[in-house]
Order: C-alpha cells, then structure tokens, then sequence
C-alpha cells in the first residue's frame, strides 16, 4: 500500500479487501476491538479451541442477506448470533464458538459496520458465546448488497441429551414458546410495504441459555424446532414426516399478537407461515409440560402427536370448527427475511 494513502475515509473500499494494510486496519479498529476475547485477537489462520465440554460435538452454518439490514427489534448483527446458536441449541447443544465472515460491498458505509459490529459483540455476550475466527472480503459496487455475513458455530451436546424432528411419538406435547409471525411482519413494516399504522418488533433473540436450563430439568424433551423460513406450519410438516406421525394442533391455542393478525387479516397472508427468529417449537412428553412451562413465560401448549403415519400429516382444528390439512410453505410470502 503506496505511503500518504488517506485512512480517514467513512466507506468500504476495493483496498479493504486486498489483504493489505486498510484490510488488517478495519479488521483491528472494527472488529478485533469490538469482538475480543483471548482467542479471536490472535488471528492465526486457525482458531485453537478448548473442547471443554463432554459429549458430543455440534456444528451449524449459516448465512444471511436479510433486507433492510435495520429494523425494528434487530439489524442483520444480531440475526447472524441468534440463528447460529439457536439452531445448535435445536440439538441440544450448548454453544461455545462461533466464526465470522463477511462479504462486503464497495462503499458501504463505516459506520454502518460498526453498528453491525457492536450489535453482534452485544449479542455474542447476551448468548454467552466466543467469535474466535472469521473472515473479509470486499467485492464490486454493485455485487454485495451491501453486505452478507456468514457464521459457522460450534457447541457441544451434553451426554443424555438426544434431540431430533425424528423423536416425536403418540401422547407427546407440542408447544410454541411465543406469538407466531413478529420478525417477518416487522419486515414488511420497515420496507414500507404496508401503510399500517402498527408497532412491531422483530423476536430476534438468541435462546440457547433458555433450552440449556430445559434439559437440565427434564429428559422429557424429544424434539427442538426453530420456525424461520416457512414458518410455523413448514416446521410442524418437517416434525410430522420425520417421525411418521400426525399432528393435530388447535387454531385457538395458536399465539399471535393482535397487530400481526390485524396485518394478516388487511393483507391475506397467513401467519402460520409467517417466519420467527426467537421462537421454538417444542415437542416433549406429558410428564415434561411443567418443566417446559416454568422455562418459557410466554409458552402457548398447541396440540400433541395424535398417532402414526407413515409419511406424516398435521391437521389443525379450525376456530369455525372445521378440520385444515396444513402443508409446507409453497411459494414465498417474502424475500430476504434473515
């Protein structure tokens, strides 16, 4: 890098992937300095990790490309912390580590990235995990969309501990832990895709600490599920097929915030399809509902595994008392949510 160069500037350029000096002085003044924690400010080209639990080892990969990168309730730091160490909380994994990747467009704004830097260092100790390696790389105005952020996380599953859409059995429980649908509506919001005069917040959260403290109460947990993409009703299809089993839930005992139903019922989208990013099904058995309930406040019991089916069903009891087949997510209700 030529001498004299102005370092003051308040955009990503071409230079800041170039594996010269404007590189390695964004990766130590944004995110070394945010992000530090005796493993990551080393930045050998391997992160050397203590594998300090029992059990077995559980690895996740993500990415995301959420448009716009703010909104209500989030930004696409704290998405990237939340689904990585919610999806290794769904194997019963206690998550430890995670790494970072960024793809960054020509001329994004700095200060941008430090928002996004420090929502993720802020997220990271809420979740209780290390960022311990990562990388950068910066493409053409134009290609990137600003930016994408890619993480892998590891953690580690406790010995007893078996989680898996293919555990549920007759009798078990089903329950979701909260009001179905906020993130993907508080999305449409924010790209002003509705004049709805509604206050909506994404439920962006990371919720591993939640399920760690659940499995230390009770064996009784069979199945995890996160209902992102697809929402509700994909992950219930996903939980049914599985395990080879039909699942009946109840229309009535379905959460949803009065604004989202309000948004639903003005635009005709279902909220059953609607995607969540701090939420979770549950499927467990009977014995375990009072260890599920003092775990989760908001907890909503839906339905239960009526019986076996070879390539599984879930139907739902109408509030009009009818009986609905639900199926998987067929099309896209909206792009770009996580």
């Amino acid at each position: 890098m030529p001498h004299g160069i102005n370092m003051e500037i308040d955009k990503i350029s071409l230079t800041h992937g170039s594996g010269g000096r404007q590189m390695h002085k964004l990766i130590h003044e944004y995110l070394v300095s945010q992000l530090k924690n005796g493993i990551l400010e080393k930045l050998d080209d391997s992160a050397l990790l203590d594998n300090h639990k029992s059990g077995k080892l559980a690895m996740t990969t993500d990415s995301y490309v959420v448009s716009p990168l703010f909104f209500k309730g989030g930004d696409i730091g704290r998405l990237c912390v939340c689904g990585t160490v919610n999806d290794l909380a769904t194997s019963g994994a206690e998550a430890a580590y995670l790494s970072l990747a960024f793809i960054l467009e020509e001329g994004f704004p700095l200060s941008d990235l430090k928002k996004i830097i420090d929502s993720i260092s802020q997220t990271a100790l809420e979740a209780g995990v290390k960022i311990v390696t990562g990388d950068t790389k910066v493409v053409e105005k134009g290609k990137g969309d600003g930016i994408y952020i890619n993480t892998c996380g590891v953690g580690f599953i406790p010995d007893g501990v078996h989680l898996s859409t293919y555990n549920g059995r007759k009798g078990d429980l089903i329950a979701v832990t909260g009001p179905i649908g906020n993130h993907e509506i508080s999305l449409m919001l924010t790209r002003n895709l509705l004049t709805f005069n509604a206050d909506i917040h994404s439920d962006a959260a990371p919720l591993n600490k939640y399920v760690s403290r659940l499995l230390k109460l009770t064996d009784g947990i069979k199945t995890i599920k996160d209902p992102t993409r697809g929402g509700l009703a994909s992950a219930l299809v996903e939980i049914a097929e599985n395990s080879n089993c039909e699942i009946r839930i109840e229309e009535e005992k379905i959460p949803v915030d009065k604004d989202v139903q309000a948004v639903c019922d003005l635009t005709g989208l279902d909220p059953l399809y609607l995607a969540n990013e701090g939420k979770y099904i549950i499927v467990c058995s009977p014995e375990a509902k009072e260890a599920v309930q003092s775990i989760f406040s908001n907890l909503s019991f839906m339905g239960e595994i009526t019986g076996f089916q070879e390539k599984g069903r879930v139907l739902m009891e109408t509030s009009s008392g009818g009986l609905r087949k639900i199926g998987m997510l067929e099309t896209t209700q909206l792009p770009r949510i996580c």
